[in-house]
């Protein structure tokens, strides 16, 4: 599959942009554990362009995360142009544009999947900043608003129009935020559509080696996009990448090697910003891994685990943890 002259190779498996998760350390480590590509968390352009520290340091790169997509949102034609031409300076290997974030901060502005309610500035969004910038541009959208309006089969061939090159979509409606199952059917609809050219990437309830297949076998997309799977678990995407490729699940991640990865996770965030935030931040993903899950007699354990402050505290834990129940 390529985005523009980039090839992701084949059948790709790729990170999704998530607010305060795909910070460069955990693309840098998703890329190492195989993903095919990884995006940054989604930078506000009104921020942009008023030079908020915050949002300037989403667009910081290495180079060994690449390729890399920086992706913006926005509600009106002009900041994102503006934007996009200072997310070109920082090159990225792709600008992606989000139409898809359903929370009602951004959404509820007119942003994000807010724009499924308006189409044609949607759609003129989109052409204006295909023709600001040299890069790859790309979107990331829903099936529409709701259940009542699931325009995506549509909508992908307009947004084919303007000029990107890749279409994301992730299988729900704004209405249906994160709950309920995604709709995959829609998704393959779109790339039986003879008249699409560019790649289709399939987002929504991709959580294992066996689904990942799937969606490529029984939807036909170029790649999926892996997003709250890889909280507390950045292997998902070696497992899914070994699975894909000889059709055998992946058996030999110990405990411990996970362990020793939640480890590097902590490590890494604490480097990236300070002990005391770093380890606020790194919370999300110890709550969220599946690593503890159906351990006996762990409850306790695990308060103990997300409230502990410093590094030498939590490491202690850990050693704790692999002493009782490790392998």
């Amino acid at each position: 599959m390529k985005i523009g002259t980039i090839d992701l190779g084949k059948r790709p498996v790729v990170l999704a942009p998530m607010e305060d998760v795909t910070d460069m350390g955990f693309r840098l480590m998703c890329k190492q554990m195989g993903a095919s590509m990884v995006y940054s968390e989604f930078v506000s352009a009104d921020a942009l362009i008023r030079s908020v520290n915050k949002s300037l340091q989403k667009l910081s790169i290495h180079e060994d995360e690449r390729p890399v997509a920086i992706q913006i949102y926005g509600r009106d034609v002009a900041s994102m142009v503006e934007a996009a031409r200072i997310v070109e300076e920082a090159h990225p290997d792709v600008l992606d544009i989000n139409f898809g974030c359903p929370v009602k901060r951004v959404a509820g502005k007119g942003a994000g999947a807010g724009m499924l309610q308006n189409i044609p500035l949607l759609l003129e969004i989109t052409k204006a900043v295909v023709d600001a910038v040299k890069i790859p541009v790309t979107v990331k959208t829903r099936l529409g608003w709701d259940d009542s309006h699931k325009v995506i089969v549509e909508l992908a061939e307009q947004l084919q129009d303007c000029g990107i090159q890749a279409l994301t979509i992730h299988g729900r409606t704004r209405a249906q935020m994160y709950t309920g199952e995604a709709d995959w059917s829609l998704i393959g609809k779109v790339k039986e559509n003879s008249r699409m050219r560019i790649p289709i990437i399939g987002n929504g309830d991709v959580t294992t080696p066996e689904r990942a297949k799937e969606c490529f076998d029984k939807y036909g997309v170029d790649a999926v996009m892996v997003g709250r799977a890889s909280f507390g678990r950045p292997w998902v995407f070696k497992e899914m990448r070994h699975y894909l490729d000889t059709n055998e699940l992946l058996d030999n991640l110990t405990f411990d090697y996970k362990m020793d990865v939640l480890r590097s996770q902590v490590i890494q965030s604490v480097e990236r910003i300070d002990e005391y935030r770093g380890i606020l931040h790194i919370r999300r993903h110890l709550a969220a891994t599946p690593l503890f899950k159906g351990l006996s007699n762990f409850r306790e354990t695990r308060i103990r685990m997300l409230r502990a402050e410093t590094v030498d505290e939590l490491f202690s834990i850990f050693d704790e943890i692999k002493k009782n129940w490790g392998e």
